[in-house]
């Protein structure tokens, strides 16, 4: 079965096409000649992936996903939540990210936070659905470990000893983050037959 994953992150395709399995063909709106920017304007991450799906759908009438993910901070009452990838700016500057973070729980008594996923789904007969993934765990007070990408080196699951991603790799965040966990729901949606 042919899908459209509404994203133009070619690392997402991947990650997405490995849980699906060989039963999906993954498409990209570029493949289908829709280069512009998807819309994401919504108030809650929920709404950011439905607008994405919603925007492709209109388009094409075909089966499409989308996903849209965010860190949120109890001690910043939920913050930077839709607002993760440009919390310092419109420049999307994962460093300056990290280094607003990092200032806005200076003297935080609570670093308790989650990651979380919202995957967006509208199939060929346009019933909408979405489901989550949520990784709960604390941010450090520095920059620790190498690998990953955004975030990584500041966000330390739980369970994992106040290892940070950057520390535990891609191999592991790719089995426990809150993207595999919302794709693991999304894997499940489809195998009731909802396509």
């Amino acid at each position: 079965m042919e899908m459209i994953f509404a994203t133009q992150n070619r690392n997402k395709v991947k990650e997405a096409q490995a849980y699906l399995g060989d039963g999906f063909k993954l498409i990209l709106p570029s493949d289908l000649g829709i280069s512009e920017e998807i819309p994401e304007t919504g108030s809650t991450l929920e709404e950011n992936a439905l607008q994405k799906c919603r925007y492709i759908w209109n388009k094409v009438h075909k089966p499409v996903f989308a996903d849209d993910s965010g860190l949120e901070m109890n001690w910043l009452n939920g913050a930077p939540g839709v607002h993760t990838a440009r919390y310092a700016g419109e420049g999307k500057d994962p460093d300056k990210n990290i280094d607003k973070l990092l200032e806005d729980l200076t003297d935080a008594p609570d670093r308790s936070g989650q990651f979380r996923t919202a995957i967006a789904y509208i199939n060929s007969e346009g019933k909408e659905y979405v489901v989550e993934g949520i990784m709960k765990g604390s941010i450090t007070f520095e920059r620790i470990g190498t690998e990953g990408f955004g975030y990584d080196p500041v966000f330390a699951p739980e369970g994992y000893n106040g290892l940070t991603f950057a520390q535990l790799g891609m191999d592991v965040k790719c089995q426990i983050s809150h993207r595999s966990r919302a794709l693991a729901g999304f894997c499940n949606l489809l195998s009731s037959g909802i396509c």
